[in-house]
């Protein structure tokens, strides 16, 4: 029989790159003590990364050496194993729709699940809760221009619809007509007024 700390590595290598490991998937293979210990023990052996209290990741090896999983990937599965609504920050989605050059130098998501941060390698991964308007990811690119139209503020909001509208395609600006009731006064003037007066 394998040790506890070569079962859960072996479990770790054939699970997808970014998967979220922590000892409640494990208590078949001993105590909670014994698993704790034994990814305690991964860590100190560099063969986890930790991300947070009793949160693991295995790193990826590659020809180069080993690197922490994307951060994408780690986020996706924070929002499968959690039921929890992650989206990219204002700042990441305002770059992504070509509003701004400016590269975000800490990664942030919005969440429906509790404030956190964690290191991946050299990158700090920040998470903060967001209020639901923040979060809709039924309409992903209205969604994402909903919260580049958060970050970027009431003063460049107009400038901003102005050039989604020669943009994005037609649907999605209708969705974006369409979360109106659910956006702050401001942003729902403003996408009347660039989006729905000028036809």
């Amino acid at each position: 029989m394998q040790p506890v700390a070569e079962q859960i590595l072996t479990h770790a290598r054939s699970m997808p790159e970014g998967a979220l490991i922590s000892a409640k998937e494990f208590l078949h293979l001993g105590s909670r003590a014994a698993v704790d210990q034994a990814l305690k023990r991964l860590h100190e052996r560099n063969e986890l990364m930790r991300l947070g209290q009793g949160i693991y990741v295995l790193p990826v090896k590659t020809r180069f050496g080993t690197r922490a999983p994307a951060a994408e990937k780690v986020i996706e599965r924070f929002a499968a194993t959690r039921a929890e609504t992650i989206v990219p920050h204002g700042a990441a989605a305002a770059n992504m729709l070509g509003l701004t050059t400016q590269l975000p130098t800490k990664l942030v998501y919005l969440t429906s699940g509790p404030n956190r941060q964690f290191k991946l390698g050299a990158q700090v991964v920040e998470m903060k809760k967001a209020p639901q308007r923040m979060l809709l990811p039924t309409q992903p690119k209205a969604g994402e221009a909903v919260r580049a139209l958060a970050w970027l503020g009431r003063q460049h909001a107009a400038e901003a619809l102005t050039k989604l509208k020669q943009k994005l395609p037609q649907p999605v600006l209708q969705d974006l007509i369409a979360l109106r009731p659910a956006l702050p006064a401001w942003m729902s003037k403003s996408i009347s007024q660039v989006l729905v007066a000028h036809g």
